[in-house]
């Protein structure tokens, strides 16, 4: 190879390392700042001005008083965003079955009287181990445990779940789901109200 390939090689590393490694993302950052700064900082969710969570990751919620997201896969601590992963078990893995059943068993013994069918995502792992969202029947299925609890009556709890159910974007594309922390939030200034 002559030194008119390697100059012009260079040239071109060069160019390309300044465009994709420095203006692209200065410019990507830049008009997200602009147009979307709420999501470009991480679409952060605050009460009394502290940072309680992002929209993005969950957060386990556990007392029978909140709603609870899905299962996290990530370990040794659930919704840690630094170790994301989904469980990977194949359908027919005996530790996929158990850990169903687990969490079948754990619902059942938070809330013995709900007789209601489990909607699939109380009881499975997201991909990401950090999925914030569940399902607008999981959130209906806790309903009866939480009013319960909180003494707050099915219809209030009901209409909460409606209000922050988001649907799917264009109206087809994905499906309905809630925010878990948002719903958790709404769920305290509700209570605080009455």
């Amino acid at each position: 190879m002559d030194m008119k390939h390697i100059r012009t090689a260079s040239r071109l590393l060069l160019l390309l390392t300044l465009l994709t490694g420095l203006v692209y993302p200065l410019s990507i950052t830049g008009l997200a700042q602009l147009f979307f700064p709420w999501q470009a900082n991480g679409s952060l969710l605050k009460k009394d001005g502290k940072i309680i969570g992002s929209t993005w990751i969950g957060q386990s919620f556990t007392s029978p008083d909140f709603f609870h997201g899905r299962p996290s896969a990530t370990s040794p601590l659930p919704y840690d965003a630094k170790n994301s992963s989904g469980s990977n078990l194949a359908l027919t893995n005996p530790m996929l079955i158990h850990a169903l059943q687990t969490n079948i068993h754990n619902l059942h013994l938070l809330d013995p009287e709900n007789h209601q069918r489990i909607p699939i995502d109380l009881v499975t792992h997201s991909a990401s181990g950090l999925d914030p969202d569940i399902s607008p029947m999981a959130a209906l299925y806790q309903i009866p445990r939480i009013a319960k609890v909180r003494g707050i009556s099915n219809d209030v709890l009901t209409h909460i779940v409606d209000q922050y159910t988001m649907r799917p974007y264009a109206g087809f594309m994905g499906e309905p789901r809630v925010n878990v922390l948002a719903l958790n939030m709404a769920l305290l200034s509700h209570s605080k109200a009455g």
